[in-house]
């Protein structure tokens, strides 16, 4: 019986020195709050065995999404032998690393860059000799990995006023991009109320349009959402992510629909579009009255009118003044030389790209 008591106690005696040993050692990870961080960076640890007997420790560690703790690697040290006091750790004190890589962001290079992102890495210590092998000491901290540089917004300008109905917005891309292996954007659009700054309004208001997963730094606000009124301040944001992790975002710009002035109505049935080849022939007599839009945004063109026959005559030529968007031009034919009536012409208009726009016509002079 004295040989049972005395085993027992033996045994109690290794577990309670086991678990005495296990909960003299503590850590903490020296990882950055924000910044550009690398992978190997995440095993900078300090630990402490406060006992004044070595200790034989595994150090694991996972990293996940902050937002929604999807994990996105975890690794597992070779075995550590600490002495008394506390040790500064890095990656080729705990190395080889045995990794396991759960998401398709993770990068396997030990020297790599992590994502841009908000992160949550957790450690554990594992003291060797303790027979329950749970983890001793824990250590969870948060942090943001930052692009060198976030997006910016380029268009509408901040505070501008926008002329035409469906802005288009356009951005830089976070750098640098070889970061991003699935760099995706959000755009939100609100209204900006008074004694409100553009932030606040991004935070707390019901967003008038908001899209995501855009693939390019362009959107061209689309004529089916609802229409941007003249006299409100709107407020735009966009977010980069890396798939559907958080990486960046911008600053909050403003802008204001320009007030729509009421002018007289144009009647456009006369106005026949140039085009860049056309077999449409129509009935002109005092002008040529054509319609032209000015992507190349030339302040003026040349133009000429020349016969169809077999001479190809070049009958009138000049210049005409242009403005951006769509142009209405009417050039009058019963000034200078006479066109021949009932004869087929050309009017052909030349931009700055090397485009010829023309119209054809036969010319009827009015008794």
């Amino acid at each position: 019986m004295n040989q049972v008591k005395s085993l027992f106690g033996t045994v109690f005696l290794t577990m309670l020195i086991s678990m005495k040993l296990s909960a003299q050692v503590t850590m903490s990870a020296q990882v950055p709050a924000a910044g550009i961080i690398q992978q190997s960076q995440l095993w900078n640890i300090v630990v402490n065995n406060i006992s004044n007997k070595q200790a034989t420790v595994t150090i694991m560690m996972r990293l996940m999404d902050a937002d929604n703790g999807q994990p996105v690697f975890s690794g597992t040290s070779r075995p550590v032998v600490l002495g008394a006091g506390a040790k500064q750790l890095q990656l080729k004190d705990l190395s080889p690393i045995s990794y396991e890589y759960l998401s398709p962001i993770a990068d396997r290079r030990e020297n790599a860059l992590l994502p841009p992102g908000k992160f949550r890495v957790c450690y554990s210590v594992v003291v060797m000799g303790d027979k329950s092998m749970s983890p001793q000491s824990e250590d969870c901290i948060n942090f943001v990995v930052e692009p060198v540089a976030p997006p910016q917004l380029t268009s509408p300008a901040n505070t501008s006023i926008v002329e035409q109905p469906l802005p288009h917005f356009t951005w830089i891309p976070p750098a640098p991009l070889n970061l991003f292996s699935d760099l995706n954007y959000d755009i939100i659009l609100v209204q900006l109320f008074e004694n409100q700054s553009p932030l606040e309004a991004v935070q707390t208001n019901i967003p008038i349009y908001r899209t995501s997963s855009l693939r390019q730094p362009f959107l061209s606000y689309p004529a089916g959402a609802p229409a941007l009124d003249t006299g409100v301040t709107y407020a735009w944001m966009i977010t980069a992510n890396n798939g559907r992790q958080y990486a960046a975002q911008t600053d909050v710009w403003t802008f204001k629909m320009k007030s729509v002035v009421q002018e007289a109505t144009v009647d456009l049935t006369g106005y026949i579009e140039l085009r860049r080849s056309s077999n449409q022939i129509i009935n002109c007599s005092r002008a040529v009255k054509c319609s032209y839009v000015n992507d190349a945004g030339d302040a003026k063109a040349a133009y000429q009118i020349v016969s169809l026959d077999k001479t190809n005559d070049v009958i009138k030529y000049g210049n005409v003044n242009l403005s951006e968007g769509t142009n209405l031009i009417e050039l009058p034919l019963d000034k200078g030389r006479k066109l021949s009536e009932g004869k087929l012409y050309v009017f052909r208009l030349f931009s700055s790209r090397n485009e010829v726009w023309e119209m054809k016509f036969i010319y009827h002079s009015i008794q």
